[in-house]
């Protein structure tokens, strides 16, 4: 079989899908083997969610360690990344690096010390809030945004002093515009659209896109049907049209993808059932959404549209690892040794 243009520059190029959603259930391993897909997709990274919303730090830690455990008995496959030039090691050795993050500050109560434990156990990047306010900052689905708080402010002080960057995905717009202004170090929307392409509160307006882009920051598309356009949508026409129009306002150089997709959709579909006040009123519970495997289409269309090689291979993962060259900081030894993941 002849290789297609896309499908060989994803494989000459560094890819790193920066959000993926596995069950968080510790100890439940079943759906982890499923992460190939991403490797088969042309993936290099992955960066894993292990936590969000409400859940707090004793949740957060426990999976944590169950994942890490996971990988670590598989290291022929998978490389913890820990620094930037692991990435590189992980894709020359052939391994799938594996990162993690957490969705909202409500993984670290009200502990700022519990943000280094964190960064050594690999997590990478964390978002402010999710969805709704907690004690750094409001969400994007609360009626009223009260903005970055003292906490909030202390907590990208220490995220930005240990290494880990800092998320405004799902966070209110005044906070997010908060935390731009605020921070020492590129800030990140890991997985948000563009609300120019398609309104919802889950999106973002031009003016937080342009001033992540001004951080040296980067805004991740995702693939998810109820932000990409309304229903019956072609959500691969979609999700390109939302790359473009962020790279119209900031130039390929503060895209990304980040595709948020949930590989337990029995899971999903029981925290709808149970925790509908965290989640948008006309969620569709079908849960469209772009895997892994959507990878290939997307180059397509971004070949298609005239994109220079060079701007899809920034889009693909260069944009993420040059975020990590500026964020990342080496580990302390002493709180990797009593970090217990």
């Amino acid at each position: 079989m002849t290789e297609t243009a896309a499908s060989a520059l994803i494989r000459s190029s560094f890819a790193w899908d920066n959000h993926a959603c596995m069950p968080l259930r510790p100890a439940d391993t079943a759906f982890l083997p499923q992460i190939e897909r991403a490797r088969a997709a042309g993936f290099d990274a992955v960066t894993i969610n292990i936590g969000f919303g409400q859940s707090g730090p004793d949740e957060h830690f426990a999976m944590l360690a169950s994942m890490r455990e996971w990988f670590s008995a598989r290291a022929q496959q998978y490389r913890l990344i820990e620094r930037p030039s692991d990435l590189d090691d992980a894709r020359a050795e052939g391994r799938l690096g594996i990162l993690f993050d957490i969705e909202g500050a409500c993984a670290i109560a009200d502990r700022l010390d519990l943000v280094e434990r964190f960064y050594a156990g690999g997590v990478r990047w964390m978002l402010i809030a999710y969805n709704r306010a907690n004690l750094a900052g409001g969400g994007c689905l609360d009626a009223e945004d009260g903005g970055l708080t003292a906490f909030g402010r202390a907590m990208i002080a220490e995220m930005n002093r240990v290494g880990m960057t800092v998320c405004c995905t799902h966070t209110g717009h005044r906070t997010a515009m908060d935390v731009l202004e605020a921070a020492q170090a590129p800030v990140i929307f890991s997985h948000s659209n563009c609300s120019a392409v398609y309104q919802h509160p889950r999106n973002i307006p031009d003016a937080l896109i342009r001033a992540c882009a001004e951080t040296g920051g980067v805004v991740g598309i995702n693939g998810l049907g109820d932000f990409l356009g309304p229903r019956g949508a072609d959500l691969d026409t979609a999700i390109v049209a939302h790359i473009d129009h962020a790279v119209s306002l900031v130039g390929p150089e503060h895209v990304g993808i980040a595709l948020d997709y949930v590989y337990d959709r029995e899971e999903l579909l029981e925290y709808f059932r149970t925790h509908k006040d965290t989640l948008p009123a006309d969620m569709d519970e079908t849960v469209p959404m772009i895997g892994p495997e959507g990878l290939t289409g997307i180059v397509e269309r971004l070949i298609g549209l005239g994109y220079p090689d060079a701007a899809i291979r920034q889009i693909l993962g260069g944009n993420w690892r040059r975020v990590a060259d500026a964020c990342w900081r080496p580990v302390d030894a002493a709180v990797q040794e009593m970090t217990d993941v």
